[in-house]
């Protein structure tokens, strides 16, 4: 196995111009208040979507044909729910205990 290693330090009379240099940062835009141009739409996006959901349906046909598409049971699927919404409320339920402490403690 072979181990990387620094470069060598350059020649004496080498041009320091010649070294590697990290890019520039991009340049910041000339006005703050002119909106940013509009993002290209591409894929699926720009696709009429009964084209996309033909697409989406070849495709789930092929996934449950092959064998390789997840179906879930109602168990699974409660217990996803569960997971996403203790998720989504644990945020609230920090603020809410940190605000019933005393201030001293944490």
């Amino acid at each position: 196995m072979q181990h990387l290693s620094h470069p060598p330090p350059a020649p004496a009379g080498a041009d320091p111009s010649d070294e590697l240099k990290p890019d520039a940062p991009p340049a910041a835009p000339a006005s703050s208040d002119a909106p940013a141009p509009a993002r290209k739409r591409r894929g699926f996006a720009v696709m009429d979507p009964k084209l996309v959901a033909e697409i989406s349906r070849k495709g789930g046909k092929a996934a449950h044909s092959a064998g390789t598409a997840h179906e879930f049971t109602s168990d699974e699927a409660r217990a996803a729910g569960r997971k996403g919404g203790l998720a989504s409320h644990a945020k609230r339920k920090r603020a809410a205990e940190a605000s019933t402490k005393p201030s001293g403690e944490r």
